[in-house]
């Protein structure tokens, strides 16, 4: 297996050195591959965006769907080029607005969380540790799930972590805020809240671009117990290749408001965010697979846990 990654891994940082005039050329190449002749997920798509946008005609979602995979293949260059790129060179990619916000709560001793979607670039977010200009010695934690191929896992945690930060698997987060509030340093995390949890883990339901949804409450929780200031962060396209993102608090006082009010104003940001322009969500996982007809006949909340019936 390592044999196997590190042939993988220099093919991507060879292709990471090219200049983005031919990243941009591969990428086109791509998207008539993966769209026109893989047809990859296409189905998948093409039944998210009917779903999610039923007054929109054929037409329109076929437009959707085209250039969301135009920018899904520069996604995914633009993030094998993390592994050459400099600090400086990502900065010229990726501006970041209300970081002076967000550094005050680091001025008062209070730690953060940052919400976002699977949206846009956001690999490219973990660069926004390189603006923050009062606390250098914060803990910028990157949450990830662990990819089923050992070799890509492994790959794109070389490329995430050429950024300023550390990568933990989600299933240890609080295992490492417990470790890093007993050391007395500030820190902040960034939760990709849009998956689709387990069976198990369903404990909310919420209306998300047109779909019963079901969704992830453990960040919440987290951020409750922790007294955690909490962020959104919307990213947006510019141009090809360069991106603004912009942070914006939904609580500094998380305790102080209802349960569930964190992840429900969450999604209520997101979906602007994705009306905002529908072809940067990733529209190719099976999202809403999970019906709740489906939970309530086999499933029964008892004392806050999901049993079988």
């Amino acid at each position: 297996m390592t044999v196997i990654y590190h042939i993988v891994r220099g093919f991507f940082y060879l292709l990471s050195l090219l200049p983005y005039r031919v990243i941009y050329f591969l990428s086109d190449a791509l998207y008539l591959l993966i769209y026109h002749v893989v047809r990859y997920r296409r189905k998948v798509v093409r039944g998210n965006l009917t779903s999610s946008f039923p007054e929109k005609t054929t037409d329109e979602i076929k437009q959707i769907e085209r250039k969301f995979y135009h920018h899904l293949c520069d996604y995914f260059l633009e993030t094998i080029k993390l592994l050459s790129t400099t600090h400086e060179d990502i900065l010229k990619h990726v501006e970041f607005h209300g970081v002076e916000e967000f550094e005050k709560c680091f001025d008062r001793g209070q730690s953060c969380s940052i919400l976002l979607g699977h949206y846009s670039n956001w690999e490219y977010l973990p660069a926004l540790f390189l603006k923050l200009q009062r606390h250098p010695d914060v803990v910028q934690g990157m949450i990830y799930h662990p990819l089923r191929s050992d070799v890509f896992d492994r790959l794109f945690l070389d490329m995430r972590q050429r950024l300023p930060g550390v990568c933990i698997a989600k299933k240890n987060i609080l295992r490492k805020i417990v470790e890093l509030r007993r050391e007395k340093r500030l820190y902040y995390f960034g939760y990709i809240s849009d998956q689709s949890p387990k069976w198990e883990n369903i404990h909310l339901w919420l209306p998300f671009l047109n779909h019963d949804t079901p969704v992830f409450t453990n960040g919440e929780k987290i951020m409750r117990k922790m007294n955690e200031a909490v962020f959104y962060i919307e990213m947006r396209k510019v141009s090809r290749g360069h991106y603004a993102s912009y942070l914006t608090p939904i609580t500094y006082t998380p305790n102080e408001l209802e349960e569930n009010a964190i992840t429900r104003r969450f999604f209520e940001m997101l979906e602007e965010t994705i009306r905002r322009d529908p072809s940067l969500y990733l529209w190719t996982h099976n999202r809403w697979k999970r019906t709740h007809e489906e939970f309530d006949k086999r499933f029964k909340t008892v004392n806050g846990k999901v049993i079988p019936r």
